[in-house]
């Protein structure tokens, strides 16, 4: 059965005690768990965090981003030792406070573009890099899915054809894809194609609108993403993501420079379009 999830940077990238009564909330409208941002290098702050969920029975799933200094494609490899111990610090940091899982673009820095298309060389510094940081996450009994995100925003990882070239030479089942609505929208040709395609490396998918405002109020098909979903059998989290102004420095980073929704409402709505979509396609 799917878990439902809302990703709290529509508030926030901290997870400060502020945001606790943001979580508690989230429960009482019915989802099953809270996606957090690294946005922190302190661990005591995703501890404390992590005790709040377990105390209201929410689970947990994080978001990931590397940048320049930490770029698992980089052809240096001080750089690339410096991704795959991000990645080991944001495993150790999830385990400690019972995060299950960590999605997020981390095949390659965000952002970080070359006057170049991809070359299998990238592929393989990022397969390399992301096999062993498997191996590692596989210890701890954390997932690792990176994600497929927009040209604007990531040059390696586009499109569910991309991200299966990337799983296949990872070739590891603690790494699996990352499938988001929002940049499938920008990049792929035919979205029951692309679901299908990555299908059996599919571990967590992100529920996201066209402007990243409400779910269902803008273009994205989401009747036939959740037909599809349901048809491939998907069954893992269903996690919204969406944006506003509330945090302008992580805002500014990521170029929103509008407001899309009030989060309440997007969590509000948001929710029961996919408890609607979910029953009404796995019943079938």
């Amino acid at each position: 059965m799917n878990k439902i999830g809302f990703n709290l940077l529509a508030w926030s990238a901290s997870v400060e005690e502020d945001v606790f009564p943001i979580v508690d909330r989230l429960k009482e409208i019915g989802y099953d768990g809270v996606e957090f941002f690294y946005g922190s290098d302190d661990p005591e702050l995703y501890k404390k965090f992590g005790q709040h969920c377990q105390s209201t029975e929410m689970k947990i799933t994080a978001v990931l981003g590397l940048g320049p200094e930490t770029n698992a494609i980089s052809s240096d490899p001080t750089v690339r030792q410096a991704a795959l111990d991000q990645m080991k610090w944001a495993i150790d940091v999830a385990s400690d406070m019972g995060c299950e899982l960590i999605a997020g673009p981390f095949h390659s820095a965000f952002a970080t573009f070359q006057n170049k298309a991809p070359e299998d060389i990238d592929y393989l510094r990022s397969a390399e890099i992301l096999r062993q940081a498997g191996e590692y996450a596989d210890g701890a009994g954390v997932l690792l899915t990176p994600e497929a995100i927009n040209r604007f925003e990531c040059y390696l990882v586009n499109t569910m054809d991309q991200m299966k070239k990337l799983l296949d030479l990872v070739d590891h089942p603690n790494v699996q894809a990352h499938y988001d609505t929002h940049h499938a929208n920008i990049e792929e040709k035919n979205i029951p194609e692309a679901i299908r395609k990555i299908a059996p490396q599919l571990g967590h998918v992100h529920i996201s609108e066209n402007d990243r405002g409400t779910p269902g109020e803008g273009h994205i098909p989401f009747e036939e993403t959740f037909e599809t979903l349901a048809e491939v059998g998907y069954d893992g989290w269903l996690t919204i993501e969406a944006f506003t102004r509330n945090d302008i420095g992580f805002a500014n980073s990521i170029n929103v420079w509008r407001e899309y929704s009030p989060p309440w409402e997007v969590a509000e709505k948001g929710y029961k379009l996919i408890k609607r979509l979910t029953e009404q396609y796995n019943t079938q």
